[in-house]
């Protein structure tokens, strides 16, 4: 199974979502599954915040090495499931590629189905508690999200 997930700039939520799932992964030793991750409007090439390097340091993730992928530079038609951070990223995803709408999600929405809450507010510019508030529920929905997909 291949699985992307989708921000903004892909330097805060769908990098830490990307490193912290495969970090996730590898810890239970599943490896039937793929993951990436990119942005919508991401520059490519573009580092991680250093807030977002930092809290990720904090969960022994190494996210220095990432670097953004534009959604229309990315193997997004090779996914089997894209999992995006907000509510509009979806619809822009969905009107950026009709023909994977059955595959496009909220992460909150695929592993939290009645939730009313959809979206997983964007850290970036704001301090490194938000960061930290941002990766913990990140962190959680991962954890749910390898449950249902065992």
């Amino acid at each position: 199974m291949k699985i992307m997930f989708i921000c903004t700039g892909n330097i805060c939520r769908s990098a830490m979502a990307h490193f912290l799932m495969k970090k996730e992964l590898e810890k239970r030793g599943i490896n039937n599954i793929e993951v990436y991750s990119s942005g919508i409007y991401a520059y490519p090439g573009d580092e991680p915040t250093e807030s977002a390097i930092e809290v990720m340091q904090e969960y022994d993730v190494d996210l220095t090495k990432h670097r953004a992928i534009p959604t229309s530079a990315s193997n997004i038609q090779d996914m089997d499931l894209i999992l995006c951070m907000t509510f509009s990223h979806k619809i822009t995803v969905q009107n950026m590629y009709p023909n994977l709408k059955d595959k496009i999600f909220t992460l909150k929405e695929y592993v939290l189905p009645d939730e009313k809450d959809i979206d997983i507010n964007d850290p970036w510019g704001y301090d490194i508690s938000v960061y930290r508030f941002c990766a913990a529920e990140i962190y959680e929905l991962l954890n749910k999200l390898i449950e249902k997909l065992k």
